[in-house]
């Protein structure tokens, strides 16, 4: 049940986290994310405005090619992002993306007593059947070795459409899971990689762009890639609930 006392913010001095203890626990067990620094400044305490503190939200990956992205979708927004505690790992036993950004959204969420903005992606080669899908990131030990695997699996066919596809949820502080959404973005599978980027980024050609993933700037990104279209899905209702405006 989604909790509308999560959205309050705490008074100077207090934690932002119901049970300190349960979390200083569980921060020694996982590690820290990065703290906020409150400065005092000279003068009468009672003179002075409370400073608002702005809403954290927490990117549940860790990925950080994934957090990196995530982040600069979320620049224009007046949040605090943070990533997931160091030393997390997080079993995607889920079905389908939905399933695993849920599942990686609430754990985040509840282990941080923050909001938790989860992303699950994958890559479907039409002409493998789906593959990698669901198992994109563990298709291969690294990134070098999973785009090999791909092109010598594919071979020189010439059936080479594929698509990306991610799928965003939002759970509450409580852990409960109260937005989601979904984004697809349509290319084809190059013979050979074309730029720099992580995953499979060089070897996915976007018609739409005139260029493969790796090469499009963050503005491309927003507009066509699966991870952009599912943010945008999915940003009104995370201002709206943070109580945040762009």
């Amino acid at each position: 049940m989604f909790n509308p006392a999560c959205l309050s913010l705490p008074r100077f001095g207090q934690s932002p986290h119901p049970d300190p203890a349960r979390w200083a626990k569980r921060a020694g067990r996982f590690g820290t994310m990065a703290p906020i620094r409150c400065r005092r400044t000279v003068g009468s305490a009672a003179s002075m405005p409370m400073p608002r503190q702005r809403p954290r939200l927490v990117i549940a990956s860790g990925n950080a090619h994934k957090v990196a992205e995530i982040s600069a979708m979320l620049q224009a927004v007046d949040l605090e992002v943070l990533r997931q505690p160091e030393g997390l790992e997080i079993e995607e036993t889920g079905r389908t993306y939905l399933e695993n950004a849920r599942l990686k959204a609430e754990t985040v969420a509840r282990i941080s007593g923050c909001w938790a903005l989860a992303d699950d992606s994958g890559l479907e080669v039409d002409a493998l059947g789906g593959a990698p899908g669901l198992y994109s990131a563990r298709y291969a030990p690294t990134d070098h070795e999973r785009i090999h695997r791909l092109l010598h699996e594919l071979g020189p066919t010439p059936y080479r459409s594929a698509s990306f596809n991610s799928a965003m949820a939002l759970a509450d502080p409580s852990g409960t899971t109260v937005l989601e959404a979904e984004g697809v973005c349509r290319g084809e599978i190059l013979t050979a990689p074309q730029g720099h980027g992580g995953g499979y980024d060089p070897i996915f050609w976007v018609r739409e762009a005139g260029m493969s993933y790796a090469e499009m700037n963050q503005h491309l990104r927003d507009r066509l890639g699966s991870r952009g279209k599912a943010a945008r899905a999915i940003a009104d209702g995370l201002k709206h609930l943070l109580g945040v405006d762009a």
